[in-house]
């Protein structure tokens, strides 16, 4: 375990870095379908409130020095908002989704023309079900990828030859929490949040033996899908429900900004799965 004084040092170095992400405006957001435990087409759906509740997300980044790419919702694809689910870029790579379920399958192909027409080197469309940042998250100079419900493991193998990065694989067996983004966040290259309950036993020994100063969240925090927020370094992007989280990422040294995401959650989504982030490139590849 680290000590406690270089605990402490390393939170006062705490410094943000700027970002860019990629986000869709909802404007055809509904729930119409149901393809997780959170979405029930019979409780209705205000989307001017998602929309007010999407653009203070977006301007709460812009505040913070990050860059925000808007590409156009297309009807009929109500979920397409989630634009984390659209695919992975690291550096002069990109992979587009392959989505599990038929509601969303014209998502991976829309994002991959947004992609290609904004130049996005590298880019190829996932052979293997791949849902994205939803399942695969950059700590350091590896990947956390998910399974069990969306992305296969094939996928988890596609990408770290994509990619040549080392993909750490990790089995969800909670149905409410289908995406890893749900139940894990990074927040810096070597510490992460997470909800031991989503994993698998094999799953949290993994996680306990990479990240022994982890943020472990309540169950609280997990049923707001308060880890599925976005940290820049410093400042904290979440739920703000998530008084829990918030108060041990303080704790900790970074600054909590919570952000009302209660009409987007109607679909199983919240801040994380707004947000695509264009990561920068790795200075090596397939780091242990």
């Amino acid at each position: 375990m680290t000590s406690v004084a270089t605990l402490q040092a390393e939170f006062a170095a705490r410094r943000p870095s700027s970002r860019r992400f990629v986000m869709c405006r909802p404007d055809h957001f509904e729930v119409s379908y149901s393809i997780n435990p959170w979405m029930n087409p019979d409780d209705p759906v205000d989307r001017s409130r998602a929309i007010d509740q999407w653009e203070t997300l977006r301007a709460t980044y812009q505040e913070h020095g990050h860059k925000v790419d808007v590409v156009p919702g297309i009807p009929g694809l109500p979920d397409m908002v989630f634009a984390a689910n659209a695919g992975l870029i690291v550096g002069d790579r990109a992979i587009s989704a392959r989505f599990t379920h038929p509601e969303r399958a014209a998502e991976g192909p829309a994002y991959h023309r947004w992609f290609a027409q904004h130049g996005l080197a590298g880019l190829v469309g996932a052979a293997e079900l791949n849902e994205g940042e939803g399942d695969f998250l950059l700590v350091g100079d590896r990947l956390l990828a998910g399974m069990g419900f969306r992305s296969s493991r094939a996928a988890h193998e596609e990408v770290s030859r994509h990619f040549e990065l080392p993909v750490v694989s990790l089995e969800l067996v909670d149905p409410r929490f289908y995406h890893l983004d749900t139940v894990l966040l990074p927040l810096d290259a070597t510490t992460v949040a997470y909800y031991p309950p989503a994993f698998s036993a094999d799953g949290r020994a993994v996680l306990a033996e990479l990240y022994p100063d982890a943020i472990v969240a309540t169950d609280a925090d997990a049923a707001v899908l308060g880890l599925n927020g976005v940290c820049d370094g410093a400042n904290v992007f979440l739920s703000s429900d998530a008084t829990d989280l918030s108060e041990a990422l303080r704790t900790r040294g970074y600054n909590p900004v919570g952000i009302d995401m209660s009409e987007l959650l109607k679909a199983g989504g919240s801040v994380k799965c707004c947000t695509l982030e264009i990561h920068e490139a790795r200075t090596s590849r397939r780091a242990p």
